[in-house]
């Protein structure tokens, strides 16, 4: 950090004061990756070979979803097999009519003679794709006269992993599955210990992150790894998995090389070196909102949104002063370049490059009639701007806000507002104006979303804030506000989080209010927000689970093809 340390008495010394301001530096851990994916040099043949590759078992796959000839729950395993590899998008019409015919059908009834783990499979893939598959299909494993499950089901370690699955796809109200949430991670880490091979690794994944609650394109790898009878039960379905994971890989390499080559030509380093260099974690984040490859321009343009984002916070959060920070908000707000003349000389090259990207942006989507959907991410920057503002004052002033008035500039400071509708920016046709509308409406999946970004944020960096003498997150706004001890006001927070997760399973489910392609990259940030902070902070310090999720996508070898 000594050569970080020494950039930054150069910014100082622009900034052309008698007596220097004491900053609020948070010397942060440099960048891991250094310039590693910018070699990267993508062979646009090579992507289409495997484009080409992928059409025969894709339609051979294709025949063997809609085969009408296959048991149902056969063909439910291989839907499962299908969602978990990340392949859904590839088949939805074809998959959506057989679980409309399978689902008109539906009869409790008929899941009496079921064991635990093909109800779990069944459970799983209609909650997932839409339906709302009742859970009293569980009812039959609950012993009537303790109300507890059936001791019979320990002994199933794949039912009851299963069923652990299945309860985090449960909605307000599902107490059966509150019960088993509670009763099966239990039952689970009390076994793990003693399994062995592909069920080991299974159940420790699922305990260290249910596939729910992970971000889809690692989770697709490690189903890939971890359940290889599953993946291999079909010759085309392991086909096209091998060859979607190659083309996605050389597609989503040549992406971060694009974004880390803008970061380095923009200089952001040499100019504010006290920020995070995080550019591969941040392609990560937004990638884990959309894999598709029709969103590939989505992904560069909310990258670079994004690590715009992070300027912005580390330079209110790690060095600007009060006074400097109240400028720089004013100069957003206007957002005309002769607004630069009124801030800090070290903030300038930052504030001009934004306007400029912007502007660029603007007039790209402009051309397609959808400017609306730049406007709104510029609005949610100038909002977040504010919000970042305000958390200043109050730590300027020693100020501690009471928890409602915490959450209701947390949910914007949480940087959930402007990266999902950034998000929206590249996605094309599907971003109509009623879509923008809905958006613009704050509904309840969405506010549950915000929620968890804000609060599992807080749950895991509240003691490195609080150690700064930085903003008072909403642990310590809660605490104040209701005198409770720290260990009471995070379980509150927790269950929280519990019941806004419970929120957004309801808002996927149909019918829905806009279609399943705008809900998911709102069920996706708040995954990403799982990822990130259920066990540190692994954006501020990303020496663990990012970086293992970058080596497994963008250093490590995949399978042969």
């Amino acid at each position: 950090m000594a050569a970080v340390q020494a950039n930054v008495t150069g910014i100082k010394a622009n900034t052309k004061t008698s007596a220097e301001p004491v900053r609020p530096l948070a010397n942060f851990p440099p960048s891991v990756w250094g310039d590693r994916f910018l070699s990267f040099s993508l062979d646009k043949s090579e992507l289409d070979r495997y484009a080409i590759a992928m059409e025969k078992p894709k339609e051979d796959l294709r025949k063997l979803i809609v085969n009408p000839t296959m048991d149902s729950n056969e063909k439910l395993g291989l839907i499962y097999s299908v969602h978990r590899l990340g392949l859904t998008y590839m088949f939805l019409q074809e998959i959506e009519s057989q679980l409309d015919k399978l689902f008109k059908e539906f009869n409790l009834q008929d899941y009496e003679q079921a064991d635990l783990y093909t109800i779990s499979i069944n459970f799983q893939v209609f909650r997932h794709l839409g339906y709302k598959l009742p859970c009293d299909v569980f009812n039959k494993f609950k012993d009537v006269s303790s109300v507890t499950f059936k001791a019979s089901i320990t002994s199933d370690v794949r039912g009851m992993l299963g069923l652990y699955e299945s309860a985090q796809l449960r909605i307000r109200g599902e107490k059966i599955l509150d019960e088993a949430a509670v009763f099966t991670e239990a039952k689970l880490k009390s076994v793990v210990n003693t399994l062995e091979g592909d069920l080991a690794q299974q159940v420790t994944q699922s305990l260290k992150r249910p596939f729910h609650q992970g971000m889809p394109m690692v989770e697709a790898r490690l189903y890939f790894s971890n359940y290889e009878k599953e993946c291999s039960t079909y010759d085309s379905l392991l086909k096209l998995a091998k060859l979607h994971f190659k083309y996605l890989e050389l597609q989503q390499k040549e992406e971060l090389r694009i974004v880390s080559k803008w970061w380095k030509d923009m200089r952001f380093q040499e100019t504010t070196p006290y920020i995070r260099d995080r550019v591969p974690e941040i392609y990560l984040w937004i990638l884990g909102l959309y894999f598709e490859p029709r969103y590939s321009l989505a992904r560069i343009i909310a990258t670079k949104i994004t690590l715009f984002l992070v300027v912005l916070d580390d330079t209110y959060d790690a060095y600007a002063t009060i006074e400097e920070i109240r400028l720089l908000t004013d100069a957003i707000n206007k957002w005309d370049i002769s607004a630069m003349e009124q801030i800090p000389e070290y903030i300038r090259p930052f504030y001009k490059i934004l306007l400029d990207e912007y502007a660029e942006i603007e007039e790209k989507m402009a051309k397609e009639g959808r400017a609306n959907t730049v406007i709104a991410s510029k609005q949610a920057f100038q909002d977040i701007a504010r919000g970042y503002l305000e958390e200043a004052e109050w730590t300027n002033s020693g100020y501690v806000a009471s928890f409602p008035e915490y959450m209701k500039n947390g949910l914007i400071t949480s940087a959930y507002n402007i990266i999902s509708k950034s998000a929206l920016v590249g996605m094309g046709e599907i971003v109509s104006e009623d879509a923008l509308a809905w958006y613009e409406s704050h509904p309840k999946t969405l506010q549950a979303s915000e929620l968890i970004s804000r609060l599992q944020d807080d749950v895991m960096t509240y003691q490195f804030e609080r150690e700064r003498g930085q903003s008072a997150t909403g642990v310590d706004a809660y605490i104040k506000t209701y005198g409770v001890s720290e260990k009471e006001a995070i379980d509150a927070l927790k269950i929280m989080i519990e019941n806004a997760w419970k929120d957004i399973n309801e808002g996927c489910l149909k019918p829905r209010q806009v279609s399943m392609d705008l809900l998911a990259p709102i069920l996706n940030l708040a995954r990403m927000i799982d990822v990130v902070y259920r066990y540190d902070d692994g954006f501020t310090f990303p020496g663990k689970t990012l970086k293992e999720y970058i080596n497994l996508l963008f250093v490590g070898s995949l399978p042969r093809v």
